[in-house]
C-alpha cells in the first residue's frame, strides 16, 4: 500500500516534472519570439537595401530586374522561416507527448497500487463492490488510452499536413 512518504514524493516527482515542461515551453516561445525578431530585422534590412538600390536605378528595365529578384527570394525565404517554425513546434510537442505520457503512466500504476491495497483489505462479502470498483477502474483506462492513442494520431496527422504543405510552397 502506498504511504505518506511515497504519495509525497510521487507529487513533489510530479510537480517537478511539471516546472520542467513548463520551462521547456517557454524556451520554445522564446526560439519564437527570437526567430521572429530576427525575420523581422532581416526583411527591414533588405527592404532598406532593395529600396535605396531601387532609388538609385535609373533605367526601368534595371528596376523591373530587381522586383523579379525580390519577387523570387519570397518564397525561398518563407519557407525557410517555416521550417524553423515547424522544427520549434515538433520539438515542444514532442516534449510535451512525453511529458504527458510519463505522467499518465505514472498515475495509472499508483491508481493500481491503490485499488489492490484497497481490494486486499476489503472486508468480507465485499467481492462484488471489488469487482465493480475493478471493472470502473479497467474501463476508464481503457478509455483514457483510446483518447490519448486518438489524440497522439490527430497531432501525428496535423504535422504531416503541415509538413506536405510547407513541402508543396517550397
Amino acid at each position: 500500500m502506498l504511504n505518506f512518504e511515497q504519495i509525497t514524493a510521487n507529487q513533489k516527482s510530479a510537480v517537478a516534472s511539471l516546472f520542467a515542461m513548463s520551462n521547456s515551453l517557454f524556451d520554445s516561445a522564446q526560439a519564437l519570439v527570437k526567430l521572429n525578431l530576427q525575420a523581422a530585422k532581416t526583411t527591414l534590412q533588405e527592404t532598406e537595401e532593395a529600396v535605396l538600390t531601387a532609388a538609385s536605378i535609373k533605367d526601368p528595365k534595371e528596376l523591373v530586374e530587381l522586383a523579379t529578384k525580390v519577387a523570387k527570394a519570397t518564397p525561398e525565404k518563407a519557407a525557410s522561416y517555416l521550417r524553423h517554425v515547424q522544427a520549434i513546434a515538433t520539438a515542444s510537442s514532442t516534449e510535451v507527448r512525453t511529458y504527458v505520457e510519463t505522467a499518465t503512466s505514472g498515475a495509472k500504476a499508483e491508481l493500481a497500487t491503490l485499488v489492490d491495497a484497497a481490494v486486499k483489505n476489503a472486508p468480507a462479502g465485499s467481492e462484488n463492490a471489488v469487482a465493480l470498483v475493478k471493472s470502473a477502474v479497467a474501463a476508464a483506462t481503457t478509455a483514457f488510452e483510446t483518447a490519448q492513442a486518438s489524440a497522439k494520431e490527430a497531432t501525428d496527422k496535423a504535422v504531416e499536413a503541415v509538413v506536405a504543405q510547407m513541402e508543396a510552397k517550397a
